[in-house]
């Protein structure tokens, strides 16, 4: 009788170089956000949404990344997703960090600033992006939440991935969320730079193979807050956070 051969232990180094990439990916993903918020020219459909929510509440942005995280993970149930590790801390720090980057940077800027926030943030995302799925953690609240209908309803994922995005962005904009330029700007450019990213910033074992966490993971990466690992050489990426 033969046995399946055990895979090789994953080495300190790598697994700290992994958890270094993961938390510096989410910082920088919450200081993407509040770049693009500042340049007041139009966020990413999820941000939509969170901009919605607080004009009604007066809660910080921050709260309402945090608190949307934990109801779209309560969706993870019915249809039985298993968040990781990365999960939970997407959940729990992107939201805080965007709001240090809004701290940081004042609102109401010169509009040639602005236009300037707009590209740099997307930048800075994209970025981030490829740091966050190449630490192979697991995929964000967002992106569990888009496999998971794709697994149980058996639907395309794009079709999924942008009903979804339509209902949060038509849901944010009632409630006051800041839809324009940026907004489609986003949708352009996330993708093509974070085609770049990720596979730049993919972790790899001394064998070549991804760490063990990666075949956790979506098919499909989205952004915005939110990325699963691709299994692809590029990921297809379209605005969520």
């Amino acid at each position: 009788m033969s046995r399946r051969p055990t895979r090789p232990a994953e080495s300190p180094a790598l697994l700290v170089r992994r958890l270094a990439q993961l938390f510096v990916g989410l910082f920088l993903y919450g200081i993407g956000i509040a770049l693009i918020v500042r340049g007041e020219l139009g966020v990413a459909p999820w941000d939509v949404l969170t901009q919605g929510i607080a004009k009604q509440t007066g809660w910080s942005f921050g709260v309402i990344t945090v608190v949307t995280s934990a109801v779209v993970l309560l969706l993870w149930i019915p249809i039985r997703q298993k968040p990781g590790f990365g999960t939970v801390m997407n959940a729990l720090l992107v939201g805080p960090f965007a709001d240090v980057g809004l701290w940081l940077i004042p609102p109401g800027l010169d509009l040639w600033v602005r236009a300037l926030l707009l590209p740099a943030g997307i930048v800075v995302l994209a970025i981030a992006t490829g740091l966050y799925i190449g630490a192979h953690f697991g995929p964000g609240p967002r992106d569990g939440l888009m496999t998971g209908l794709h697994r149980v309803t058996g639907w395309k994922i794009w079709i999924v991935r942008t009903g979804i995005e339509v209902v949060v962005l038509a849901a944010g904009w009632l409630l006051g969320g800041n839809v324009g330029i940026g907004t489609l700007a986003f949708a352009l450019l996330i993708g093509p730079l974070c085609g770049v990213t990720i596979p730049l910033f993919a972790i790899k074992k001394p064998s070549g193979r991804m760490p063990q966490a990666a075949a956790a993971a979506p098919a499909t990466a989205t952004t915005g807050r939110d990325a699963a690992t691709p299994t692809g050489p590029v990921a297809s990426v379209t605005p969520a956070s």
